[in-house]
């Protein structure tokens, strides 16, 4: 029988490996050699935490930072560095989530479909 935590260390290997993540290492690589697009995704991605941060915490999010974090988004999606880097930030995202299902088959099997805590399946 084989030991999970080897075969966990052959997949992390194996995703490191990848096209997949060489090509996020590639993008993120290039967004961080230019100071300018380091620095505008460097505030996308706090004005993304923080955003998110206030929602988990039932803060009500204004109107003034939704239309800073749409503006910037536009900024970002105008981007084509960005934009490459956060196709490839996706790519992995669903690789990683179906990763997930296929890890978790068993306890599914087992249990039945998790539910999320919004009440959807998983």
């Amino acid at each position: 029988m084989a030991n999970v935590y080897d075969v966990a260390y052959d997949l992390e290997k194996a995703l490191r490996n990848s096209e997949d993540f060489t090509a996020l290492k590639q993008s993120y690589d290039e967004v961080n050699n230019n100071p300018e697009t380091k620095e505008l995704f460097g505030k996308f991605r706090d004005i993304q935490v923080n955003l998110q941060q206030k929602q988990m915490n039932g803060q009500e999010v204004t109107p003034e930072e939704i239309e800073e974090a749409q503006k910037l988004f536009a900024d970002v999606q105008q981007n084509e560095t960005i934009s490459k880097l956060m196709a490839a930030e996706q790519r992995m995202s669903m690789i990683i989530n179906d990763l997930n299902k296929v890890i978790t088959k068993p306890l599914e099997e087992l249990y039945g479909p998790m539910v999320e805590q919004d009440g959807q399946q998983q």
